[in-house]
């Protein structure tokens, strides 16, 4: 799957709410009120602060559990879509079927990671023949030769690969490389010196030394070690784009010559490396080339006795949580100092998660045969019609762009293809060998059957019925290689949509997932892509300027939003996601008034229909997160805080002035002339 894809929100959550439990109790759990009432907040006036006004009294009372990092809409829809994930894995290990069948794979592979009795026992057994390997490496050959092994484990350590979108000629697949090699979250965690920071870093290091100890160092050595390791990272961090820089469509594209980086990278020895991987290819996408002339350079100028220690502290870091409990709470430790959580997710949630990233499809099948109505696919069919009328109609009234763009943009919003719920078709898992005693072999087994899956689609025309997420995400993203939306069965429920909801619910909800995945079609980095998904440049001169400064605009608005204290958000690395969200909010309110209610004025729980529609789309996005994880967030994230995802496109948005009596002098007020409009 091409690793380039615009999601909504970050990281993919694992959720759902269930339609119905069984066949019996269907009517019960038919929900029959769609705006959360309960939490409006009468004394904030809905033209100060809109996102206080309908999320209010849940806001100033919610607590975050030690399990998580935030709390909200979405984890309350992931609880929920885990229960029913373990229910239906439940089912599958007391029913397998026939051995080999996706039931007994999902059941079996969930008990040997239920199994901590097993886990326990063999501690780090499972990973002593690898270190056993990495102890054995003489030399950078045989250095890169365990690189390429773990490569086909599915496991990145110096090298980063993914098949994908060839981005200059998108129907066919090629090989992609990519910078790699660091543990912190990017690179600019190394060289950071704020408080926040350097804690982060001490975290890290505490973590590398603690797994080399429980593998048999002493302390002392194990410090040193981890200096040695930390020190290596850190040159290479140096090498690495900011996450800025990483926007950069054109600058991210380079297609070279296997012949040319054998030549100029001889130490990485890029002929033997993909020989070893089996991608035979005389050509390939290099993204941060920067990144892999660093690496040819300590190659040489590190040793192997250092680069060794290096990739033994990956080998163990990568599969610390597969082995026993030391090893997940060292790596724990670490993270809960990153992201603020305080304690681990009990084991079977930890487990349903693991059993849908590595056997995602099979579990997938189970949950959409039980959880998904064929109803809602057929309704979401509708709107995604009704939001592609409403963009069309926006384009076309642009007042910034010429008509010869105009064509151009209309041509590939007909083109956007759509995928909702669930695969065409289902992905193999019969090479998988799943054994209900052995999790690591299992969970190898699986990065296996994954890595064999992308290399087989290497070389040839690109598959697009393959998804980049499985059924129960609460999630959707734009592909634009491929010019497609995609929606799987997790988010097409309430919050975001319910078929039982009235119109201003469904638009305010899912109406804007819709509307702001279609922009990402046409945001800064979209908007760089044709109808066919090859990069290419389809605007006038003009019309480029004229866009460009409406993003500068759009940057500039989001820099000055306060988060913490004095951080604020980044208005450059948030941007794309900033347009869809401005694009998701027009196009969706335009295509609600296509509808009746759209244009009704009868009132319901004493709201209007467009009043309901804006609070429908701030009720979706209704969290709170951990300090920790904001400060990573809006170090890492291209999405900005849902509170600012709500605020900043009403703001500027006439027709919520309108629904709200937004006056002057109002905090959510600005001048006519001061509104960004870009679609």
């Amino acid at each position: 799957m091409n690793k380039l894809k615009f999601s909504l929100i970050a990281a993919s959550s694992l959720c759902v709410f269930a339609a119905c439990k069984n066949k019996e109790n269907k009517n019960a759990d038919k929900r029959t009120h769609f705006l959360e009432t309960q939490y409006i907040d009468s004394s904030t006036k809905p033209s100060d602060n809109f996102y206080q006004f309908v999320n209010g009294k849940w806001l100033d009372t919610a607590t975050i559990p030690s399990d998580k990092t935030s709390v909200g809409g979405f984890n309350q829809l992931a609880d929920e879509t885990r229960n029913k994930l373990k229910a239906l894995i439940e089912e599958a290990a007391k029913n397998p079927g026939a051995a080999g069948s996706i039931q007994q794979k999902v059941g079996d592979f969930f008990n040997s990671g239920m199994d901590t009795a097993t886990i326990e026992k063999r501690g780090y057994e499972p990973i002593k023949p690898l270190l056993a390997k990495i102890d054995a490496i003489k030399d950078i050959p045989s250095l890169m030769q365990f690189v390429a092994d773990e490569t086909k484990n599915s496991n990145s350590s110096i090298i980063g690969t993914y098949v994908g979108s060839d981005q200059k000629n998108s129907k066919m697949n090629i090989l992609v490389l990519y910078q790699t090699g660091l543990g912190l979250p990017d690179r600019d965690y190394y060289f950071k010196t704020d408080p926040s920071t350097l804690a982060i870093q001490e975290a890290y290091k505490k973590c590398i030394t603690t797994l080399f100890t429980l593998t048999g160092t002493d302390e002392a050595t194990a410090k040193k070690n981890t200096d040695i390791v930390y020190g290596i990272e850190k040159q290479m961090a140096a090498s690495h784009k900011t996450n800025i820089q990483l926007r950069d469509v054109t600058a991210n594209y380079n297609k070279v010559s296997v012949a040319s980086i054998q030549k100029s990278q001889p130490n990485i020895d890029w002929n033997t490396y993909l020989t070893n991987i089996g991608a035979k290819v005389d050509s390939l996408d290099m993204e941060q080339p920067a990144y892999y002339n660093k690496l040819n350079e300590l190659l040489k100028s590190v040793s192997v006795d250092d680069w060794k220690l290096y990739i033994k502290a990956n080998a163990i870091g990568a599969y610390s949580n597969v082995l026993s409990k030391a090893f997940q709470d060292a790596s724990f430790a670490y993270n809960s100092v990153l992201t603020g959580q305080k304690v681990q997710k009990q084991r079977w949630e930890r487990m349903v998660m693991a059993t849908d990233g590595y056997l995602g499809e099979a579990l997938g099948q189970l949950y959409v045969e039980k959880y998904f109505p064929p109803e809602a696919k057929k309704r979401m069919e509708e709107l995604i019609d009704n939001l592609t009328k409403a963009f069309a109609n926006r384009i076309k009234n642009l007042d910034w762009m010429s008509d010869a763009t105009k064509v151009v943009a209309e041509d590939k919003l007909k083109a956007i293809r759509r995928k909702i719920g669930y695969p065409e078709k289902w992905r193999d898992y019969s090479k998988v060998t799943i054994d209900k005693s052995k999790y690591f072999e299992n969970i190898i087994s699986a990065a296996q059957n994954e890595y064999n899956f992308q290399l087989s689609q290497l070389g040839k025309p690109v598959d697009e019925t393959i998804w980049g997420m499985t059924p129960p995400t609460i999630n959707a993203y734009y592909n634009p290689t491929q010019n497609d939306i995609n929606f799987p069965a997790g988010i097409l429920q309430f919050p975001f949509f319910d078929k039982d909801a009235d119109d201003a619910i469904n638009y305010g909800g899912i109406g804007m997932v819709i509307g702001h995945e279609i922009t990402h079609g046409f945001d800064d980095q979209g908007s760089q892509y044709d109808k066919v998904g090859n990069i290419h440049d389809w605007w006038t001169k003009e019309d480029k300027a004229k866009f460009q400064e409406k993003v500068k605009q759009i940057q500039k608005l989001y820099d000055s939003f306060t988060v913490l204290d004095s951080v604020h958000v980044n208005g450059s690395l948030t941007t794309g996601e900033n347009i869809a969200d401005f694009g998701g909010v027009a196009i969706a309110y335009e295509a609600f008034k296509m509808t009746k209610q759209g244009q009704d004025t009868t009132k319901i729980d004493g709201y209007t229909a467009d009043q309901r529609f804006f609070m429908s789309l701030a009720q979706i996005w209704k969290s709170k997160f951990t300090n920790a994880t904001i400060l990573q967030r809006i170090n890492t994230d291209p999405h900005s805080p849902a509170s600012w995802r709500v605020l900043a496109p009403l703001m500027n948005f006439e027709p919520f002035y309108k629904a709200f009596n937004v006056q002057e002098g109002d905090k959510m007020y600005r001048k006519p002339e001061d509104r960004i409009k870009i679609w």
